[in-house]
C-alpha cells in the first residue's frame, strides 16, 4: 500500500506547496522542497529511497521533451556561440573547478571528478518552475543550457566513476570518443525519432491517437539513443525542437489543443512531484553521512556553491563577449551586454533531481571489493548544493532582477502584432479565391470583408486585437469561409516563423487562438 499512499502524499505535497507558493509570491520550488524534506521525517517516508533510473527514465524524458518543443530554436541558431559556452565549456570548467576545491579539501581525485560532473549540469525543471520572468534573450539562452548541458556532464560523471571504479587511465581517444557518440549518436536519435513521429501521425486522424505516438516519442528517443550508447538527454531534446519546426504543418487543431493539455498537466505534476522527491531524500542524505564530520561537510557546501556561481558568472561573461565580438566579425547587428543579464544569469544556475540522481547513482563499492571513497560526502554536497541553489539563489533571483532592472524587451508583443497584422492582410488578399473555391454566398464574403477591414485597421493602430463577431449570415458558408481564411492566417503565422520575422513563442501564441477558433466553427469536438 506505501505506492499508493505515497501517490497521494505527493498529490496533497504538490497541491498545498503551489497554493503556498501563489499566496505567497515565492518559487513554487522553494515550498515544494522544504515539504519534502518535513516528510522526509516521518518514519514511514523517510525510508522512501528515490531510484536515479526513476529520474533518468520516467521524468526527465518526459520533462526535456515539453522544454523542448516550446523552446526557441531561432533564439538557439542566433546565440550559438553563447549556448556552446555555456552546454560545453560552462560544464567541463565548473566540473574541473568543483574537482579541484573538493581535492583541495581532502578528497582523492577520482571521488572529486565524480563530484564534478554530478554538480556540473543546470536543471531543466528547476530552470522551468524559476525562471519564467526572466529577460526574454536570457531566458532562451538559460533553456537551451538546462536541456543540453547534462549530454556533456554525464559523459564527464560517466567516465570519473569508470576511471574510479576500474582504476583504468583516461585515454584521449577514449574521452574524444564518448564525447562524440554523445552528441552524434543523441541528435541521430532524436532526428530518427521526430521523422518516425511525423510518418506515423500523418496515416492517423484522431487526436487520442496522435497524441498516444505524442506521449511515447520522447521516451522512444530516449531508448534508442540508450541502445547505442549515446546521449538520451540530447536526443529527446533534438527530438522537440525537430517536431516544434515540423508540429505547426502537420499538427491539427484539435490534436495540438489536446496535446497542450495534457503535456501542461503532466509536465506540471512531474515536475511539482521531482522537487518533493529531492526534498524527502535530504534527511536521509544527511544521515548516512558517515566518512566526513557534518561541519566539515557543510563547509564544503559553501565553498562549492560559490565556486559554482563564480566559475559561471566569469564563463557567462566571457561567452557574452565572444558573441559581441563575432557579431562584428560578421557584420551581424551587434547586441548589447548588459550586466545586469550576466549577474542574473549566474544566479539562475539551479541544480536538481538530475544531479542528486547521478550522485546516488554511484556504485557502493569499487571493483577491488572497497568502498567507493566519499560515497556518502559526494551525495551530501550535491544535495547540499541542490539546496542552495533551489532555496537561497531561487529566493534571492525575484529580488535581483527587481534590483538591477533588467531592459525591458517588447520583441515578443511586436513580433506578435506583425504576425497578426499580416496574416490578416494576405487572408483579406485571398478571401474572393477562398469563397470561389467554396462556393461561398456573395452576402457573405461582403459581411465578412467588413469585419476584416474593420479589424485590420484596429491592428494597424496597434490597438488590442478583437475578435470579430460575424452575427448570423448564412451560418455555414460563414463557417466554411472562416475556416479557409483561418488556414491561410495560420499558413502565413508559419511563413513569417520560417522567415525568422517571427519568434516560434510568437507562432505558438497565435496558433492556440486560431486552434480555438477553429475548434470552435468546425464543431470537430474532442473526445471524451
Amino acid at each position: 500500500m506505501l505506492g499508493l499512499e505515497l501517490v497521494v502524499v505527493l498529490g496533497i505535497a504538490v497541491l498545498l506547496g503551489s497554493m503556498a507558493a501563489h499566496r505567497y509570491g515565492i518559487p513554487a520550488p522553494v515550498f515544494l522542497l522544504l515539504i519534502g524534506v518535513l516528510l522526509g521525517f516521518m518514519p514511514m517516508l523517510g525510508a522512501i529511497r528515490l531510484p536515479p533510473v526513476v529520474v533518468l527514465l520516467l521524468f526527465l524524458p518526459a520533462l526535456l521533451y515539453w522544454e523542448s518543443l516550446s523552446t526557441s530554436l531561432r533564439e538557439i541558431r542566433s546565440n550559438l556561440v553563447l549556448v556552446a559556452v555555456v552546454t560545453v565549456g560552462l560544464v567541463i570548467a565548473t566540473a574541473a573547478a568543483v574537482a579541484a576545491v573538493a581535492h583541495a579539501l581532502g578528497m582523492p581525485w577520482t571521488s572529486a571528478w565524480v563530484l564534478g560532473g554530478a554538480i556540473a549540469p543546470t536543471d531543466a525543471a528547476a530552470m522551468a518552475a524559476l525562471a519564467r520572468n526572466l529577460p526574454r534573450r536570457l531566458v532562451h539562452i538559460l533553456r537551451a543550457e538546462s536541456l543540453i548541458n547534462d549530454g556533456t556532464a554525464l559523459v564527464i560523471y560517466s567516465l570519473a566513476v569508470e576511471i574510479a571504479v576500474g582504476q583504468q587511465r583516461p585515454q584521449p581517444a577514449h574521452i574524444l570518443g564518448l564525447f562524440l557518440l554523445s552528441y552524434a549518436g543523441g541528435a541521430a536519435a532524436g532526428l530518427v525519432t521526430a521523422w518516425l513521429s511525423v510518418r506515423v501521425r500523418r496515416l492517423l486522424d484522431a487526436p487520442l491517437l496522435e497524441n498516444t505516438v505524442s506521449l511515447m516519442t520522447p521516451f522512444t528517443a530516449f531508448l534508442l539513443a540508450e541502445l547505442i550508447h549515446a546521449s538520451g538527454v540530447l536526443a529527446v531534446v533534438v527530438c522537440g525542437l525537430a517536431l516544434s519546426q515540423v508540429g505547426p504543418r502537420v499538427v491539427r487543431a484539435d490534436t495540438r489543443t489536446q496535446s497542450f493539455a495534457f503535456w501542461s498537466l503532466s509536465t506540471f505534476a512531474l515536475n511539482a512531484a521531482l522537487f518533493v522527491l529531492v526534498g524527502l531524500q535530504l534527511p536521509t542524505v544527511v544521515r548516512d553521512l558517515l566518512s566526513t564530520r557534518l561541519r566539515s561537510a557543510v563547509a564544503g557546501v559553501a565553498v562549492v556553491s560559490a565556486v559554482i556561481l563564480g566559475v559561471r558568472f566569469a564563463c557567462l561573461l566571457a561567452a557574452g563577449h565572444l558573441q559581441r565580438w563575432l557579431d562584428r566579425l560578421t557584420g551581424r547587428p551587434t547586441r548589447e551586454i548588459y550586466a545586469s543579464d550576466w549577474v542574473i544569469g549566474s544566479m539562475a544556475g539551479f541544480r536538481g533531481a538530475v544531479s542528486l540522481a547521478a550522485a546516488l547513482a554511484i556504485p557502493e563499492r569499487l571493483h577491488s571489493g572497497a568502498p567507493f571513497p566519499f560515497r556518502d560526502t559526494i551525495i551530501f554536497v550535491t544535495a547540499g548544493v541542490i539546496v542552495v541553489t533551489l532555496l537561497l539563489q531561487g529566493s534571492v533571483l525575484p529580488l535581483v532582477v527587481r534590483r538591477t532592472r533588467a531592459v525591458a524587451d517588447t520583441t515578443l508583443e511586436d513580433e506578435r502584432h506583425l504576425a497578426e497584422t499580416v496574416a490578416t492582410e494576405e487572408a483579406l488578399a485571398a478571401m474572393d479565391k477562398i469563397a470561389a473555391d467554396r462556393g461561398i454566398d456573395r452576402r457573405v464574403v461582403d459581411r465578412m470583408r467588413t469585419e476584416y477591414e474593420k479589424h485590420l485597421r484596429v491592428l494597424r493602430a496597434h490597438g488590442d486585437e478583437k475578435d470579430p463577431n460575424p452575427g448570423r449570415c448564412a451560418e455555414a458558408d460563414f463557417r466554411s469561409l472562416r475556416l479557409g481564411l483561418l488556414n491561410r492566417k495560420r499558413q502565413t503565422v508559419v511563413r513569417l516563423r520560417d522567415e525568422q520575422r517571427i519568434d516560434d513563442t510568437a507562432l505558438r501564441q497565435i496558433q492556440a487562438q486560431l486552434d480555438a477558433e477553429e475548434i470552435r466553427l468546425s464543431r470537430r469536438d474532442l473526445p471524451e
